[in-house]
Formats: C-alpha cells, sequence, structure tokens
C-alpha cells in the first residue's frame, strides 16, 4: 500500500533514487525493515489478548501415540494453541502495509501464507473440538499438494522466461540443472515437504519458532541479494527480476516469529499450532523457489530437515526390523526422553540453526 503511494510520488524521489537499493525505488532496504518491526509490534501488542481470546476457545490437548510423551508433556495440557493467527495476521498486515502489491511473487506469498494458515487451523480446530486427531493424512496431504500446484504454476509463469528460472542450482559451483516443465512438480515436492518439515519440529517451547528467525533472516538476505541485479552477480546467485519484494515478506515473518517466541519461550504461553506451522514453512520453500536456491534450504533448514529425516528413519526402520532407532521421533524427544532439560534441547537446537544459516550464507563466496 505504502508502495503503491510512494510510487504516485516519483517524480519527487528522482534525485533520491540513487540512495535506495534493490530492484525497487521506493527503499526496499527501510521497507524490509519496517515490516519487520512492524509484524514484531504487532505480535507484541496484540499477543497478550490474542492469547486470552485463544485460551477461552482453543487450549492444547496432549493425546499422542506415546504415553511416556504425554506423561512428559503433561503440563503443558491445556495451554492455548492456534497462535499461528496472531502471528499470520502480523504478517500480512505488515505485508499489506510495506510490500509492493503489484508483485507476483508478493502476491503468490499472501496466498500462500493465508491458504496455508486456513488448512492448519482447520486441522486445529477439528483436533481440539472432536476426538478425531486432526484431519486424516491423506486428506491434508492431498490439500497442502493441491495449495502447492497453484504456486508451482504461478511459479513456472514468472520463471518460464528467465535465464536460470527453471534451473535447479547446486550452490557450489553455481551449475544448474534444467526442470522444464518438472518445475511444477519440484515447487509441490519443496513447499509440502518444507510445510510439514517446521511442523514436525513444532513439538517444544519455542523451538520451530526460534529456528524460523535463523531461516528466515538468511532467506531475507538470499532474496535481497537475488533482486539485485549488481549484488546477485557479486555473490554469483541467479538474478531474479522482482525477488528482491519478497525480503519484504520474509523481513516481517521474522518480526512476526520473534514477537510470538516472546510468548512461546519456555514456559510457553501459547502454541502457534499447525495453524502457524504450516504457512511459515511453506514461506520458507517459496523464498528458496523464488531465489532458485532450494539446496541451499536444505542447508539453511537444517535443523527442520533432520527432525524430518529422524521420523522417515524411524518408521522405515521399525517397519524393518520392528526395533526403534531412536528413542522417540522427532529427534527432540530422543533427547526428552533421554533425560535433557527441555531449554537445553531447545537453546543448542537454535546453535545449530544459526550456524547453519551463518554457513549457507558464506557458501555464497565459496562458490
Amino acid at each position: 500500500m505504502l508502495s503503491w503511494l510512494l510510487n504516485r510520488f516519483a517524480p519527487l524521489l528522482e534525485q533520491m533514487e540513487l540512495y535506495s537499493s534493490g530492484d525497487s525505488r521506493v527503499f526496499l532496504t527501510a521497507r524490509t525493515a519496517l515490516a519487520s518491526v512492524t509484524s514484531f509490534l504487532m505480535a507484541i501488542l496484540f499477543g497478550p489478548p490474542a492469547i486470552a481470546w485463544l485460551k477461552r476457545r482453543f487450549r492444547e490437548r496432549i493425546d499422542s501415540a506415546s504415553e511416556r510423551l504425554n506423561e512428559l508433556h503433561a503440563a503443558k495440557a491445556k495451554t492455548p494453541t492456534m497462535g499461528g493467527l496472531f502471528v499470520i495476521a502480523a504478517v500480512v498486515i505488515s505485508v499489506l502495509l510495506w510490500g509492493d502489491l503489484s508483485s507476483r511473487y508478493v502476491q503468490i506469498a499472501l496466498f500462500v501464507a493465508i491458504s496455508f494458515a486456513t488448512l492448519g487451523a482447520i486441522d486445529d480446530w477439528i483436533k481440539l473440538r472432536t476426538e478425531r486427531n486432526g484431519l486424516r493424512a491423506r486428506v491434508k496431504l492431498l490439500v497442502q499438494t493441491a495449495l502447492a500446484t497453484c504456486v508451482g504454476v504461478a511459479l513456472y509463469q514468472e520463471h518460464l522466461h528467465l535465464p536460470h528460472g527453471l534451473e535447479l542450482i547446486w550452490p557450489f559451483g553455481n551449475h544448474g540443472l534444467w526442470l522444464g516443465g518438472g518445475f511444477i512438480a519440484w515447487s509441490v515436492l519443496v513447499t509440502v515437504g518444507s510445510s510439514n518439515a517446521v511442523n514436525l519440529t513444532d513439538g517444544l517451547d519455542g523451538l520451530a519458532s526460534g529456528c524460523m528467525v535463523f531461516a528466515g533472516s538468511a532467506f531475507v538476505a538470499l532474496t535481497y541479494l537475488a533482486g539485485h541485479a549488481l549484488m546477485a552477480d557479486y555473490v554469483n546467485v541467479p538474478f531474479i527480476p522482482g525477488a528482491g519484494a519478497l525480503s519484504i515478506v520474509m523481513g516481517a515473518t521474522v518480526g512476526a516469529m520473534l514477537g510470538f517466541l516472546w510468548f512461546n519461550c519456555y514456559p510457553a504461553q501459547v502454541f502457534m499450532g499447525d495453524t502457524g506451522s504450516l504457512p511459515i514453512g511453506a514461506l520458507l520453500a517459496l523464498a528458496a523457489l523464488v531465489t532458485r536456491q532450494e539446496v541451499l534450504l536444505v542447508v539453511v533448514g537444517g535443523v527442520f530437515v533432520i527432525e524430518t529425516l529422524s521420523v522417515v528413519m524411524q518408521v522405515g526402520w521399525f517397519r524393518l526390523t520392528g526395533n526403534r532407532l531412536i528413542a522417540c521421533s522427532p529427534l527432540h524427544n530422543h533427547f526428552l526422553f533421554k533425560g535433557q532439560h527441555e531449554i537445553k534441547i531447545v537453546v543448542r537446537f537454535w546453535i545449530g540453526s544459526a550456524l547453519l544459516a551463518i554457513v549457507a550464507v558464506a557458501s555464497l563466496k565459496i562458490r
């Protein structure tokens, strides 16, 4: 909205244009920072009344397949959940205020945030208001796939005529594998995988939200760099015109996550639920797909990847041998079963996430 207003006064900005950054003449750097601050303040200010409202309507039900895990998490019962409602609201409002709404990438991001949050809210609502454990896995996956297909088709149309738009970029050496029409299927895999990976990680107070702050910050930088012709060439990443607009979306996401973490750190006053974890993971995937850095996403989101792999390997190993590979999956539960305090597990995962984000951004110049 403010981007549109600034563009209306473009003649007044001509002398100041040399001081603007990115591919926007209306101060992309400042708007990214302001989007982050705005979403943070909104989460902080509206968090308490939102939590009070959720407390009267939506409280966590501890009902996993593991009796021991239920005992360990017994104190978390009745904690307000579906906090993703005010997280995504903060992101969307910040993007509407500071983003370039004419940008196709911003439009896709808003679709991702709202649609995946709606799916997560339905899943949470069924889990909390019925005896069922949310949507059936097959139905949930089918809807995620349908939404991700819409995103993949839209991105395919945007990237079709870009030099590296449909290539899978290998970070080291900057080699690319042309995907062609397979880009859509690849986009679905990345979006659904990232969305579910963040969801699986959201099991301890502050774990997913803290890791998302580091991973999201890395993609604030990557989207900004990819949308700036000179900077993209300097760090040897594909130049994607308009990608800089997504730095505002990712900045707003990081700000909202920081604000949510204020209430979600141990002992948590609120959980985000699928309402927050599904769209947050999908937005992370969108940033990677737009910048053509899906391989780097595996590094940036390494904690989410490891958590997901721990579940896959646990299930696979159990079916093959009848034994468990680790005490309990996802991986954070394994350490919980081994007697480590929740805070220690979470902080160590944060450290790992921070280091992976630093390594990922630093690797841009190794190429």
